[in-house]
């Protein structure tokens, strides 16, 4: 063979000169022909760049693993607080301010003195009507003497004695008034606000403080009916005032009303604090109910749950690395997760928290978390690390045997002309 081969060669170099360069190429494919050097062995350049990475078909996505924890199912509503316990103080006799003695902020205990009128014209009627009901007394005394000695009549006994008791009524009211020259306090708590300064004229009736007891501060919502059965008196709440941003404050079911309001189907709940803290009345704040806690449940986060009408599914990672749609029964949901139903998630499984818009059932994904992945993913990317491993080896021994061919046929054509002699 290897003769034959040399024959050839010495023959396209020996070739008259007219053949040319054509001649030499055509006798080199001849060469290569008979030397089972098929062009199908020939190595392709382009098989490296058509060879295309096993990731560039998966869509990347962030997956995280089931953890079991703490859930809470409450019922939200809002409300703007107000205190239960909150009174005005009006005046009930009238005259001027003669002496203030709280200010609004100030903490007062019931009866408290808050304010002091001018008197003298309270005291003067009082002294009146105490020195009128004297006389009558007196003039009474001897009517009586006279009707035991029959000396007058019964009707003359009976009008002294009605007499009497109209004076001491007068007297009474005459001290009432008196007392009303100083206000005081009818609650313990707080004063809210003043209405009137030292010097003022008071009229009977005008409204002098407000005064509030911030310890009956409460939230009333209103609740769906359908959530009748699920409420409790002494449940735990939270309470979440927007002019308080970051702050969470505990509350508890103090009221449930008896009947269901017809035209908005609702219930009024109150909600009450053993510690209201900065709370005012006033504040707008988010309530939470707490009806139902689980302590070791199953929970999905919230940003792996895709909507679909009227239900709900995640992507699950497999072990092959596809992405499998699992629909979801959600048992409790709060405000970061979901407790789906038992049975069709189990701890550790990998669900999509990023990527899955563009997701479908069956679909290759990688994890752009890697570490995250990495752990619970093992088993399939070593299954697809073996595949890659094998592709790469025979692409290996290809290359190799390939460029060894064609030194090989390099070194024959070489060497023939070199053993040619001149």
């Amino acid at each position: 063979m290897r003769l034959k081969k040399s024959a050839l060669s010495r023959a396209a170099w020996t070739a008259p000169g007219r053949c040319g360069g054509a001649a030499a190429f055509a006798l080199c494919l001849a060469l290569w022909a008979s030397a089972g050097c098929a062009p199908s062995q020939l190595p392709n350049k382009d098989d490296s760049s058509k060879k295309k990475d096993p990731n560039e078909a998966a869509t990347p996505v962030e997956a995280v693993p089931l953890k079991r924890g703490k859930i809470e199912a409450a019922i939200r509503s809002s409300a703007n607080l107000e205190a239960e316990i909150e009174v005005s103080v009006f005046a009930r006799t009238a005259n001027r301010v003669k002496q203030l003695l709280v200010e609004e902020g100030d903490q007062v205990e019931k009866d408290q003195l808050l304010l002091k009128l001018e008197d003298y014209e309270q005291r003067i009627q009082a002294e009146q009507a105490d020195a009128r009901l004297e006389k009558i007394r007196r003039n009474f005394e001897r009517t009586k003497a006279l009707y035991e000695q029959q000396l007058v009549s019964e009707q003359v006994y009976a009008d002294s004695q009605s007499e009497l008791r109209q004076a001491e009524l007068a007297a009474k009211q005459a001290r009432l008034h008196l007392d009303y020259t100083e206000i005081r306090s009818p609650i313990s708590g707080t004063v809210a606000r003043r209405y009137v300064s030292v010097g003022d004229f008071v009229n009977t009736g005008m409204r002098l403080f407000d005064l509030v007891d911030f310890n009956s501060l409460a939230a009333p919502v209103y609740v769906p009916d359908k959530y009748l059965s699920e409420l409790a008196v002494n449940q735990k709440a939270r309470v979440r005032p927007t002019a308080l941003p970051g702050q969470e404050f505990l509350g508890y079911v103090k009221r449930i009303a008896p009947v269901v309001e017809a035209r908005s189907g609702t219930v009024k709940v109150t909600v009450g604090f053993h510690e209201p803290g900065p709370l005012r009345p006033g504040m707008y704040a988010d309530v939470e109910i707490v009806t139902k806690v689980l302590t070791n449940a199953l929970l999905i986060p919230k940003r792996a749950l895709i909507y679909d009408q009227d239900q709900i599914f995640v992507f699950r990672v497999k072990k092959d690395l596809t992405a499998e749609r699992v629909l979801v029964r959600p048992l409790i949901t709060d405000r970061d997760n979901v407790a789906p139903e038992p049975g069709a998630f189990h701890e550790g499984d990998l669900v999509v928290v990023a990527g899955q818009s563009s997701l479908k059932d069956g679909a290759k994904v990688r994890f752009l978390n890697a570490e995250e992945g990495a752990d619970s993913a093992e088993a399939g990317a070593a299954e697809i690390g073996s595949s890659t491993n094998a592709v790469s080896s025979t692409n290996a021994v290809s290359s190799t045997n390939a460029p060894s061919s064609t030194e090989a046929s390099s070194s024959s054509v070489s060497s023939d002309p070199a053993g040619q002699g001149p």
